[in-house]
């Protein structure tokens, strides 16, 4: 993923935050950050809560752009990306993107799980939470074929 020199203000800013959130680390933090936000709801720990959310704002461009893209994390984003840039969205009753929309009372019910200290509904809620998001995230990946790159590579989203 090479800088982008070209276009207004907007799509530099737009390829800054695709190209640094392409880093693993980015990927597999956010991941990791939904169960963290459901513990401390349900802990009712404030801090921590905001500690989650303010990580979760700047998590897209908290980490630099990575060096490599040829691994599963970053190859998750540069699909989401080009899914996007395509037009196809992320909630519609098609498949994949049906997913998503399952997800939305699936959210529903591990936060109604923890704000009650319900540990068992919040487990399961959480977890299919993140089984729904990872299978969207796996089958766009597959349906645009996105394989990332390694230094010296032709970028994957040249702009």
């Amino acid at each position: 993923m090479e800088p982008t020199t070209r276009g207004g203000l907007r799509e530099r800013l737009e390829a800054t935050f695709w190209e640094r959130h392409a880093n693993p680390w980015s990927g597999g933090t956010r991941i990791l950050a939904f169960p963290v936000l459901m513990y401390a709801i349900y802990r009712r720990d404030r801090r921590l809560l905001a500690a989650t959310l303010a990580f979760i704002t700047v998590n897209p461009v908290l980490f630099p752009r990575p060096k490599r893209t040829d691994n599963y994390l970053s190859r998750i984003v540069l699909a989401e990306r080009e899914w996007l840039d395509e037009g196809k969205g992320t909630m519609s009753l098609d498949y994949p993107n049906i997913l998503n929309v399952l997800n939305i009372p699936v959210s529903i019910y591990a936060l109604v799980s923890a704000i009650r200290r319900k540990p068992v509904g919040t487990v399961l809620g959480t977890l299919g939470v993140l089984v729904l998001k990872l299978w969207w995230t796996d089958v766009i990946v597959k349906k645009t074929g996105v394989t990332g790159r390694a230094p010296g590579e032709k970028p994957e989203l040249a702009e």
